[in-house]
């Protein structure tokens, strides 16, 4: 069984210019790359975009086109072979009917400026550092701190991928690890419930169990307003434009963080309490096409807590089921079973 664990970095700003240097070098990997494939194709020849092949040309040419590579891991340029070659066989996939869902269009560059600072490191001694606990080994740049005990949370689980990357300024690893399958432990005693979500409650449970929705979006509108409108005065690319960017991603972050949290909270509740959860199978993707409601329906994460239910569900041993999305359980009322008429959400 794989899980994710995901945790904050505390670089020295030495490691600070490495990390960066490494997403560098994979950004020119992964654009070099994709400039190559289009000139093949341009020219009318067959282009073999497989990661393998891929990484078979780039050690060819190496040297020529990129003589400063040894200053990097050899992972970062992986990474940006192996996101590569899945973004083309998503396109190509999609373009003949494999991929259902909305149609992939043809991988574009990595800008310096707007593209997200990520590399991967799948091969190599990475990972734990056996005595310290708080602490990530990553090759090339050496041992960083991290912000809690990373140890504790991996347990006896076997490290097999480790992504590294920034957002809003910070820089987070997130661990792939693989666990043991465990038994599925005997559900909880709290008996049924069906969960009722909505925008102006988020989760009305069926034994009475309101949930209010903390609108944790509409809250930071002034100061999300005041942010963008100092990084629309700033000149782009100058250091002040940096800096209001900088102070930008940071309150969407915040926002983020906040709601995860929340969702996390309920979920575990939900996971925790009752033996068997019912939940509808909201078309989200639809819903957020009403334009009055959208930026009201994304606040929410109602996919996101769905998401959260599954597998907290899976570890306590509840049972999750999902009601068909056109099932009038809202409607229907519990006690004689009249179906009312629209109602608002």
């Amino acid at each position: 069984m794989y899980e994710a664990v995901k945790v904050a970095l505390d670089p020295t700003p030495r490691q600070e210019r490495l990390l960066e240097g490494h997403a560098g070098a994979a950004r020119f990997a992964y654009n070099t790359m994709l400039s190559h494939i289009q000139s093949q194709l341009a020219r009318g020849e067959k282009a073999d975009w497989t990661m393998y092949a891929q990484r078979r040309w780039w050690n060819e040419w190496k040297n020529e086109i990129a003589p400063w590579w040894a200053e990097y891991s050899k992972e970062a340029y992986n990474s940006a072979f192996e996101s590569l070659a899945a973004a083309l066989k998503n396109h190509f996939d999609s373009k003949t009917g494999r991929r259902k869902g909305k149609r992939m269009g043809w991988p574009r560059f990595k800008s310096k400026r707007r593209s997200m600072l990520r590399f991967v490191y799948t091969t190599g001694s990475f990972g734990l550092i056996g005595g310290d606990p708080k602490a990530l080994k990553l090759p090339r740049i050496g041992r960083v701190h991290c912000m809690e005990n990373i140890a504790r949370r991996v347990g006896d689980a076997k490290v097999v991928r480790m992504s590294v990357g920034r957002r809003a300024g910070r820089w987070y690893a997130s661990l792939t690890v693989e666990r043991e399958d465990k038994p599925v432990p005997c559900p909880p005693k709290g008996g049924s419930v069906g969960v009722d979500l909505g925008v102006k409650t988020l989760a009305a449970l069926s034994d009475g169990t309101v949930f209010d929705n903390p609108r944790l979006l509409k809250r930071a509108h002034r100061k999300l307003g005041k942010a963008q409108k100092t990084l629309s005065r700033r000149n782009e690319g100058s250091n002040r434009w940096k800096e209001a960017e900088l102070h930008l991603q940071r309150v969407h972050a915040h926002v983020a963080s906040q709601r995860r949290d929340g969702l996390n909270k309920l979920t575990t509740m939900l996971a925790k309490t009752y033996s068997h959860i019912s939940i509808e199978d909201l078309n989200v993707s639809g819903m957020v096409r009403n334009h009055s409601l959208a930026q009201a329906i994304s606040d929410c994460g109602f996919r996101e807590l769905c998401r959260q239910l599954e597998y907290k569900t899976a570890r306590t041993g509840a049972k999750l089921h999902v009601v068909n999305r056109w099932y009038p359980s809202s409607k229907t009322c519990s006690n004689c079973g009249t179906v009312k008429g629209l109602f608002p959400f």
